[in-house]
Formats: structure tokens, sequence, C-alpha cells
């Protein structure tokens, strides 16, 4: 009596297959009974209500819509809050830190106490670490950095 070649698992794929095939068959001519195509345009719209959330329920049209005063409306660029505009004016600080051979350092301002970044490129006079500074500061993409670094006047 010869052993027949066909493993378990190799009879599992194949019943898995043929049942893969079957309900390909079955799901093909579920669509061709089918007469429903996708439906109608009332099926496919959506409207906003006046919360802006989509709903499927158009909406109630003897409802009275809130009047807007066209005048009322604003339409502009922000004005500069107060914390902007105090940093336009001229700061003081200290030198806490700075590299000579790499061009940068940081400036301990004396207000605030927050660190602020200057390149040597931003200096008016020569300074170095414990100077006493002036300074102003514009904003770049990795945040505030000091510009026109002048010493301060001594009293």
């Amino acid at each position: 009596m010869a052993k027949s070649r066909e493993t378990f698992n190799k009879k599992e794929k194949e019943k898995k297959r043929l049942k893969k095939k079957q309900d390909k068959e079955e799901k093909k001519e579920a669509r061709k009974t089918s007469t429903h195509k996708g439906g109608d345009l009332s099926d496919m719209i959506a409207y906003v209500d006046a919360d802006g959330n989509i709903t499927d329920t158009p909406p109630d049209p003897h409802r009275k819509m809130e009047e807007v005063d066209l005048e009322s409306i604003e339409v502009s660029v922000s004005r500069k809050s107060e914390s902007e505009e105090e940093e336009d004016t001229i700061r003081k600080g200290k030198i806490s830190f700075f590299n000579t051979s790499k061009g940068y350092g940081f400036i301990k301002d004396q207000i605030t106490q927050e660190s602020i970044f200057f390149h040597v490129n931003g200096l008016v006079d020569q300074v170095a670490e414990g100077d006493l500074v002036t300074f102003d500061t514009e904003k770049t993409p990795k945040g505030l950095s000091a510009v026109e670094v002048k010493l301060a006047p001594k009293a």
C-alpha cells in the first residue's frame, strides 16, 4: 500500500483556495443579480448644518437665519500685542557665554533673565564674556536672536 504524497498542510491550503474561489464566484453572481448600481443622486448628497457639521438631512427652510452686519466683520492683520512691542525696544543684558573661535554666544537679559543667542555678525563692538551690553532682538526660524550688540555705557 502506497503512502499519500499530500501532507495535511497541502490539503488545508487546497481547501482554502477552493473556498476562496467559490466565495468569489458567489459575489460575482450576487453583483449580476443585483439591479442596485450605486444608488441615485439623493443618496450621495451631504448637507452642512449651521454649526458646520456634515449631515444627511437637508436644512429646515423655515428656520430663521441669523443676520450678520457686514461692517462688523474685520479682515486685517492682527495688531501687535504688548509683549511683541517690548521685543522691538533696546534691551540690556550680560554676556553669559561667548565662544570666539566659533563666533557665537548667549546674552542673559537683565529683566526677563532669558538666554538669547547672538552671532558675531550681529556685533557692533568687540565683546567678551561678562560684559554688559545693549542689544535689539529679531525673530529667526530657531527663535529670538540678538542683533546690534553694543557695549553698554559704564555708569
